[in-house]
């Protein structure tokens, strides 16, 4: 081992996902407990290199987190085994490897690459339910990721190898995918059911031993939207879009593009030909989608979205992803035919809705592929892709209430605290599902919002309302956190007020969300039925969220040209769409009274457990519920200024931040926030999937502002581990500021983790000063910055 160290200083490398490493070079280390622990260990053994423990981290609430070591040669791997096993054996591991005694310690098994690495639990679960009442010779769909190798010859030769082993089973190769940018190499197959009883047995002379397998899973399957309650509304006829291209992208099903509120709206690309088959009555998921990117909930009069969507479906016969093709594949030729070459069809697009996912891939601490595709074709395109975090509408146990009447009876801070308990047993099995976990995307969830009229909400029976008054989570809607334990969800956007229904009852009672409908839920087009083509209907969920944060990110967008008109549609699409990520976030806060219940359910009671009791709140609201209002309008009493850029390695830049002098001498309530925005280049398999961290620096002092970080945010170690940086300051005491005050803000690119990206990484940065009542601050900040232009102010 010494001798292959000597070869390679770097050889021994640990890594927090085995995306695009070596299988034969791979050690598995399934650890016992903290990862804290096992990093600690670690760093004391000499010559292994830890990767950036951002990543490394796992959540909590992981019980059987594991890591991955590469080894330079067979030779090493072979010693350190020797080594776990004389430990294991209780005999002495010999002069100079006292340290490894330490990092085993904390391990259960350590252990080569195998089959219970290419068939995962989950997986093998969901197989299981697949073929159950199957005959032997029945077929399954299944994706079968192989082994990334860079070289194309050893690539083309391991994929045949497969596809052989494919034949005498009995299967056969429906599609295939390689992407290099992602380390990515995917094959769609059918396989008899007699082969996948055996891939979940992992037996080892089957294709779950075969070395060029990574990993085998069920076809991916595209999360469903609820909708309920149709009816037939008089046509309307809004007035024509601009001519304007499109700068919002649809990937979704095919939508009922002659349906009164969209005819003329939508630019559908059928790239994939998946229209003639979709049945016009069946196209509720894309009808519904671009319902909420043009108009919004139509509970609300709202303005219609002034530029057509570019619609480019995804989905095809009941709204589900075509079974001859694989998702990554589906979604890579989406957006490059979007945004690649002379005769891209939509070049202007820096905003893509993704309101849809895997439901069977929930993330569980390793970047799926769908994701890493994201946050490269993000960092490679300059677009912002608004992902939905998943919805869970299985049903749970509310524990100490019998019955739906004793909930329905009990107070409201009961009810919710009961519901809000249920929630928390069960964060392991609700966390986001695939490609939510995103790093360069926003994540949505949906928030217990709707603009139903409280006389309609009478007609909710049998349905309980769990949260009301608070704004919260819905009870379906994912959970966090996201990779390297990052906050997400980012935002939460209205997704209903969702109510829950009972499923059974008698000791303890059993609920379920009950769905979209007239008393609670989001209006939208809906698929004609007979009796006329303008039909409308309810929806709700994480889907509808990031609709309506896609709708919010174009209204932005609409507010900053309006204002600055060329100025602004010059810049670069990747720092356009980097501002209106810091902008989506920026206003983002968690609501008082839910960020205390979550607290207050899921603790830990101690106040100096205070990071911990952040990370259970940020699971739930992550930065907050968006102010929609407050992200397009400016008011008399708040100023936001915002900047855009690119920083090189290891570079930093400094803005002035003027301060209105109206703010001084008057001890009243104000506020700072800052939010920092930016898209990395991603490296996968290499030591940092993350490569870039940019740093948002604001002096101590505030120069004279008199403000503290609130306390009501994720922690700031929390809030640094993707690509979005918040922080708020509030205070009460009298700021000091003179007529020429300024507050330096700088944005420090980091030291690259890893191997160098030699690339420049734009961002977007939003800074907001407030004081409630103070009416001259945005002219006096205005007046500083030398605007001759006004921005709609809403009063």
């Amino acid at each position: 081992m010494e001798t292959a160290l000597n070869r390679d200083p770097t050889g021994l490398t640990l890594r927090a996902d085995p995306s695009a490493l070596a299988p034969e070079r791979l050690l598995v280390f399934e650890l016992r407990g903290a990862i804290t622990t096992f990093a600690n260990a670690i760093r004391k053994v000499p010559g292994l290199e830890l990767i950036d423990e951002e990543e490394l981290e796992s959540d909590d609430q992981d019980k059987s987190p594991e890591a991955y070591l590469l080894v330079p040669d067979a030779e090493a791997l072979s010693n350190i085994l020797s080594l776990w096993r004389r430990w294991i054996a209780g005999q002495g591991l010999g002069t100079g490897f006292t340290p490894w005694r330490d990092v085993f310690a904390t391990l259960r098994d350590l252990r080569v690459w195998g089959p219970q690495d290419r068939v995962q639990e989950g997986d093998r679960e969901i197989l299981a339910d697949e073929i159950y009442d199957l005959t032997d010779t029945d077929e399954v769909a299944l994706e079968i990721e192989l082994v990334f190798r860079a070289s194309e010859a050893i690539a083309l030769t391991a994929e045949q190898d497969v596809a052989a082993s494919i034949s005498s089973a009995g299967g056969s190769i429906v599609s295939r995918c390689r992407i290099a940018d992602i380390a990515y190499h995917a094959l769609l197959a059918k396989l008899p059911v007699v082969a996948v009883r055996s891939i979940i047995d992992r037996l080892p002379e089957g294709i779950s031993g075969l070395d060029p397998v990574m990993h085998i899973r069920p076809q991916s399957i595209a999360t469903s939207i609820d909708v309920n309650e149709a009816s037939l509304v008089a046509e309307s006829a809004p007035s024509a879009p601009t001519e304007k291209p499109p700068i919002v992208a649809l990937l979704d099903g095919v939508p009922v593009s002659a349906h009164p509120l969209l005819r003329g709206r939508l630019d559908v690309d059928d790239l994939f030909g998946l229209e003639p088959n979709a049945l016009v009555a069946e196209r509720t998921h894309g009808t519904a989608m671009a319902s909420l990117i043009l108009h919004g909930d139509r509970n609300l009069t709202e303005p219609v979205i002034g530029r057509r969507i570019h619609c480019l479906p995804v989905l095809g016969s009941s709204d589900q992803f075509p079974p001859d093709r694989l998702i990554v594949d589906l979604i890579y030729q989406a957006v490059f035919a979007m945004r690649e070459g002379e005769d891209a069809t939509a070049p202007n697009v820096i905003i893509v809705n993704l309101s849809l996912g895997n439901a069977r891939k929930p993330f569980h601490g390793k970047q799926s592929p769908w994701a890493r595709l994201l946050d490269r074709l993000s960092y490679r395109y300059g677009i912002l892709f608004v992902v939905s975090a998943g919805n869970y509408i299985s049903p749970f146990e509310i524990a100490s209430i019998a019955t739906l009447r004793d909930f329905e009876n009990a107070s409201p801070a009961d009810r919710a605290e009961q519901t809000l308990g249920a929630l928390s047993r069960l964060i392991t099995s609700r966390r986001l599902l695939s490609p939510s976990e995103t790093v360069n995307g926003v994540t949505v969830g949906a928030a217990n919002i709707d603009a139903v009229q409280e006389a309609e909400r009478r007609g909710a029976r049998g349905r309980v309302d769990p949260f009301f008054p608070l704004q919260m989570a819905n009870p379906s809607s994912a959970l966090g956190p996201g990779f390297a334990n990052s906050v997400k969800p980012d935002i939460l956007m209205p997704g209903s007020r969702e109510h829950l229904s009972m499923v059974s009852s008698g000791t303890t009672l059993t609920v379920k969300p009950s769905g979209a409908g007239r008393p609670h839920g989001l209006k939208v087009a809906a698929p004609p039925r007979e009796g006329g083509t303008s039909w409308e209907h309810y929806t709700g969920g994480t889907s509808a969220a990031a609709a309506l944060t896609s709708r919010l990110a174009h209204r932005i967008h609409d507010a900053l040209e309006d204002v600055y008109g060329e100025a602004f549609l010059v810049l670069p699409h990747h720092q356009r769409a980097a501002l209106i990520k810091a902008l989506l976030v920026h206003t983002a806060i968690w609501p008082a009274d839910s960020a205390s219940l979550i607290k207050q359910v899921l603790g830990p009671p101690e106040n100096r457990q205070s990071v911990r009791q952040k990370d259970n709140i940020r699971r739930f609201l992550g930065y907050g519920l968006v102010d929609a209002d407050a992200a397009i309008y400016c008011a008399e009493d708040r100023a936001t200024f915002w900047a855009v850029g690119t920083l090189g390695q290891e570079k930093k830049c400094t803005i002035e931040v003027p301060l209105p002098a109206c703010l001084s001498g008057q001890a009243r309530l104000h506020s700072l926030h800052t939010t920092l925005a930016w898209f990395t280049p991603v490296l996968p398999g290499r030591q940092s999937y993350r490569s870039v961290k940019l740093s948002l620096m604001v002096p101590d002092d505030l120069s004279g502002f008199r403000a503290d970080v609130s306390k009501t945010q994720p922690d700031a170690n929390q809030s640094s581990r993707g690509t979005v940086f918040s922080r708020r300051w509030e205070g009460q005491r009298a700021p000091t500021v003179g007529p020429n005050g300024a507050l330096q803000v700088s944005i420090q690119r980091e030291p690259d983790r890893g191997a160098k990206a030699d690339e420049n990484v734009p961002f977007g940065l939003a800074v907001s000063i407030a004081m409630p009542g103070v009416v001259q601050l945005y002219d006096q900040a205005r007046a500083r910055v030398g605007l001759q232009v006004r921005p709609p102010v809403r009063l």
